[in-house]
């Protein structure tokens, strides 16, 4: 695996009180929110934006993902997401999101800063009118080469078993 100076930009967000649970701090279904967001933003760097959906009528579609939640997150926290690509090929993707709480709305997370929750992703190029998986252009996968990198050490994980 290679790694590359290329990197998908950081996805920014900020903690809406309407994000915030009974428990005081963001709910889970708004992890999965941001998130999301990030995989936008990562199908808009890598080709397959409104544009290539609405003139091929394909799409990444998520089959698979792991998702940690690591820390509290409060109201109004400014939120940064770090997007790494592990690889591409035929018909997948696979790749890695890492939030962060930053000092400011559009800052990067210090360089010791610990993930506030991760998300491991498995997606699949799929042609919506046929409802079946379709190899990925090979325009896309070069662009999801140039930003493919080592996985981190928590990437591969499985939920360990209760007991």
């Amino acid at each position: 695996m290679t790694t590359t100076t290329a990197s998908v930009p950081l996805l920014h967000r900020t903690v809406r009180p309407e994000w915030i649970d009974y428990n005081g701090h963001m709910s889970e279904a708004f992890y999965v929110l941001v998130f999301g967001h990030a995989t936008d933003a990562l199908m808009i760097e890598t080709g397959l934006h409104s544009g290539y959906r609405e003139s091929t009528g394909c799409s990444l579609y998520t089959v698979e993902s792991h998702l940690r939640y690591l820390r509290d997150v409060p109201e109004g926290a400014h939120l940064a997401v770090r997007t790494r690509v592990l690889g591409a090929a035929g018909k997948k993707a696979r790749f890695t999101h890492e939030m962060y709480v930053v000092a400011d709305a559009d800052g990067e997370p210090e360089a010791d800063a610990a993930p506030v929750a991760t998300t491991e992703l498995m997606a699949v190029h799929v042609d919506q009118e046929a409802g079946r998986a379709v190899p990925l252009p090979d325009a896309v996968l070069a662009r999801f080469a140039e930003f493919t990198e080592q996985a981190p050490e928590w990437a591969g994980r499985s939920i360990a078993p209760v007991g």
